[in-house]
Parts: structure tokens; C-alpha cells; sequence
């Protein structure tokens, strides 16, 4: 009876000692008496982007170099990503999305791809008309959507305005990208929202008369098309004409010093803005390493490097644009909150259709 009380006892400690063990590693407590991260949260962060600049690059390894916490980065289409996310569900990896356009990010949102982020840091550093009303969704870069013209052939005292482009006399003139980009569908939102619907149906209407050529080709080759006298006047994002001015590419820099640069409505609404932005996943599972990322991106040292190396203006205010962006002049911004872009987003595709804008 005594050696079975015994061997019950010895049995009791050892089993003791074993949990204890195991409660000590789950603690996460080292040799040094120090405290692990939880697992998913200790040095790395997942992200889906449809950027593919250098500039991003550099700043994914200052941020790693700062704080440890590695980025692990899949590149794609804005669209591909979104739909990814969409597809992945529970099981994403995506800690967060970077993705162009206002619009793109609403969508995110309203398929339940987001989740909201708490944060004053990112609050103070990105203006409330440049984020999600709700912080599912936060600005980084900004850019204008600007008129750029032939120098030797266009009069750029004739064209001040969006509205100007639709001048009958400028038949046969007017370069643009398709209506399926959502850069032109979130301009052309942008028109319903300060003019309403007629307004911004007879503008779309009035450029379709007036186009060069179907629509065709990205920026860049709005440009292009341009110096090879396709067409004398284009709608472009400012941010692409400094990226051309400034390429490795002769031929680029050949176009884009052809032209010269207006931002329009600035005795009116504004010049249309649009951002490149970022949101937390709905399932992002790195959630805490994710928003010091944020709120990383949206700091002056890193708003400083996409102003100076990528041609963008910066969100926070704190920042001064690149040499290139002042030696164009201040403007005039559309002051509107852009979550509405995303929220017409289907009323300017409807209209781009009705007028037969391809």
C-alpha cells in the first residue's frame, strides 16, 4: 500500500513539473527572463500591393531595419489583389492592402475585405478628407489629375477647366485612357458629386466628341501619343509626367518634356486628387505590427521619401512636395471627402456607357 501512495505521489510531481514546464514555454519566458511576442505577432508583417516602385522597397527595409519587424511583400494588379482577398477569406495571409484609387478602396471596404483602425497617429498625419470616414482605409500619396498639352501646337491660356475640353473647337484633339480605369471613373465621380449628374453626363459626353483617337494605353501613352502629334491635349495623373521627365528611358523624358502642364478649375472647384492608400484586412493576423506600419508609412521621414524619389505629394501636411512637384505651382484641390469617389462609383460607370465612352 505504501510503495503504490508513493509511486502515486512520484507521479503527481512529475506530471506537475511537466506542465509547469510547458506553461513556462507558452509564456514565451527566454533564459534571460525576458517576454516573447505571441506567435503571428513577433517580426513580420504580410502585404498585398499593387505598387512596384523602388521608393516602396527602401522604405519596407527602413521600417524593417527600425523595428525588426520584417515586410513580406506580394505584388499584383489592384483588382487581382481585391479579388484575392475576396477568395481567400479566413485564410489570407494579407495583413494589409495597398492599393491606387480612392474607389479601389471603398470597394475593399464594402466587400468586407477591411477592418477599422484606431490610431491618433494616423489620424494627425493624414487629413480626414484623405481616409476613410470610418478609418477603414487611410491615404499615403496623393496625386493630381492634371491636363497636360502639346507646347507647340495648344494655347494653354484657352484651357482652365475640365469643362474647357469639351470646346467644340477642340475636335479631333482630346487624348484619354478607357473609362474601364477607375482613375477616370473616379474624376468623372468627382463631377457628380460638385455638379451633379446632367453636368457630369454632358462633360463625358463632350469629351467623346472631341477624342483623338479611341481610348487606348495607360498615361504614359496619353503623353507619347502627343509628341508623335496623334492628338495635342491629354488627362493624365501629375505623378506619371514626373516619373516620364525623370526615366531611364531617352525617349520618355524626349515626350514628356513636349508638354506642358495645367491644373485645371483653379478659379472653380479645384484640380480633381486621388490617393494611393492602404487598409488592415479583415483577417490580418499580424494585426498590432501591421498599424505601426501605417502609421509608419504616414510619417514625414517616409512621406519625404515618396515625395522625393516617386514624384507623389505627400498626405501629411508636415511634408513639402519634391522640387519638381513646386517648380509646377501650388494648386486648388476638389475639396470633397474621397470616400464619396468609391460611393458613385457605379453612377459614373452608368454614364461613361450612356455616352459611349469605351
Amino acid at each position: 500500500m505504501r510503495s503504490s501512495k508513493l509511486f502515486s505521489l512520484t507521479s503527481f510531481i512529475a506530471v506537475t513539473l511537466i506542465m509547469s514546464i510547458f506553461l513556462v514555454a507558452g509564456c514565451g519566458v527566454t533564459n534571460s527572463g525576458t517576454q516573447n511576442t505571441a506567435p503571428g505577432e513577433s517580426k513580420v508583417v504580410n502585404l498585398y500591393t499593387d505598387r512596384h516602385y523602388d521608393t516602396d522597397r527602401q522604405l519596407y527595409d527602413l521600417f524593417e531595419k527600425e523595428t525588426g519587424i520584417k515586410v513580406n511583400m506580394v505584388e499584383g494588379k489592384s483588382d487581382e489583389l481585391i479579388e484575392r482577398l475576396a477568395r481567400e477569406g479566413l485564410d489570407t495571409e494579407a495583413d494589409l492592402l495597398i492599393t491606387a484609387d480612392a474607389g479601389r478602396l471603398h470597394r475593399a471596404k464594402e466587400q468586407g475585405l477591411l477592418q477599422a483602425v484606431t490610431s491618433a497617429v494616423l489620424e494627425k498625419n493624414i487629413p480626414e478628407n484623405l481616409r476613410d470616414p470610418e478609418n477603414y482605409w487611410f491615404g499615403l500619396t496623393k496625386r493630381a489629375r492634371v491636363i497636360v498639352y502639346a507646347k507647340d501646337r495648344a494655347n494653354p491660356d484657352e484651357i482652365s477647366s475640365y469643362a474647357d475640353l469639351t470646346d467644340p473647337k477642340l475636335k479631333g484633339k482630346i487624348l484619354v485612357r478607357t473609362s474601364s480605369h477607375v482613375y477616370n471613373q473616379s474624376l468623372l465621380a468627382s463631377f457628380i458629386v460638385l455638379e451633379g449628374e446632367e453636368k457630369a453626363r454632358a462633360w463625358a459626353a463632350g469629351i467623346v466628341k472631341n477624342m483623338a483617337r479611341p481610348p487606348q494605353g495607360n498615361d504614359r501613352d496619353q503623353v507619347k501619343a502627343i509628341a508623335a502629334g496623334i492628338g495635342d491635349i491629354a488627362i493624365m495623373n501629375s505623378y506619371y509626367l514626373g516619373q516620364m521627365l525623370n526615366s531611364s528611358d531617352p525617349e520618355e523624358i524626349k515626350a514628356a518634356q513636349q508638354v506642358g502642364i495645367i491644373f485645371p478649375d483653379q478659379k472653380g472647384n479645384g484640380t480633381h486628387i486621388n490617393v494611393s492608400g492602404i487598409g488592415l484586412t479583415k483577417y490580418a493576423k499580424n494585426k498590432e505590427n501591421a498599424i505601426k506600419f501605417m502609421e509608419f508609412l504616414s510619417s514625414e521621414k517616409a512621406q519625404k521619401v515618396f515625395a522625393d524619389a516617386n514624384y507623389e505629394y505627400p498626405v501629411n501636411p508636415a511634408v513639402e512636395p519634391s522640387d519638381l512637384l513646386k517648380s509646377w505651382g501650388d494648386f486648388k484641390s476638389q475639396n470633397i471627402k474621397l470616400s464619396r469617389l468609391g460611393e458613385l462609383n457605379s453612377r459614373a460607370v452608368k454614364i461613361f456607357d450612356e455616352v459611349g465612352w469605351q
